[in-house]
């Protein structure tokens, strides 16, 4: 099994040579999507509406994108976008994980923290398999995250220090920080997904 630092090296390697590329596209995201829906926040109700109705869309087009990088192709700035032609999937899938989310952490943080972990793997399920419904895609990732729970929480961890550097900088460092930090994730998934696939 692959150690968290060393899916961040495989991360950086699939970067190289595109951290400007990456990051630029990043900061495009942040301008047609970001600024719109944080406008949007402004305008009581209505802007929190948009923003759940939407942020499943966006999760998969980023899930899209860098899985997308780390099989070797080069995403364009639309595959951000991607999630949109499969709005009604999406939604579900961003509704079904926050209530199940919500409901584990009315326990404790800590069920919560494991489930949201435990339906990590979903948004990357559902690209690889559009067929199926949102619930699928939960139970599947629950199925394939048996035994490596903490492998993922600990990669999470691994970037702590790297958060901490991005805050400093006002928040522009997180332009690189999130292509490294999805790369990383869909690493995560590959390994995992290439396993399941070579026990099968």
């Amino acid at each position: 099994m692959p150690t968290s630092s060393e899916i961040r090296a495989q991360a950086r390697g699939i970067l190289q040579g595109s951290w400007g590329r990456s990051a630029g596209h990043m900061l495009l995201l942040f301008i047609v999507l970001g600024v719109p829906l944080s406008l949007l926040n402004f305008i009581p109700v209505l802007g929190t509406i948009v923003s759940f109705l939407v942020s499943g869309a966006i999760t998969y087009g980023l899930y899209n994108y860098y899985l997308d990088s780390v099989r070797g192709e080069r995403p364009a700035f639309t595959s951000y976008f991607s999630g949109f032609n499969r709005f009604v999937d999406t939604f579900l899938l961003y509704l079904l994980m926050s209530i199940f989310i919500y409901l584990w952490t009315l326990l404790l943080i800590v069920p919560g923290i494991i489930a949201a972990i435990r339906y990590s793997q979903a948004y990357y399920i559902l690209r690889d398999n559009p067929g199926i419904s949102a619930m699928e895609a939960i139970n599947r990732s629950k199925q394939m995250m048996i035994g490596h729970k903490w492998r993922f929480f600990v990669l999470g961890l691994s970037f702590i220090g790297w958060i901490l550097l991005a805050i400093i900088t006002f928040g522009i460092g997180l332009l690189w920080l999130y292509p490294y930090m999805l790369t990383s994730y869909a690493c995560f998934y590959q390994d995992l997904k290439d396993r399941s696939a070579s026990f099968s």
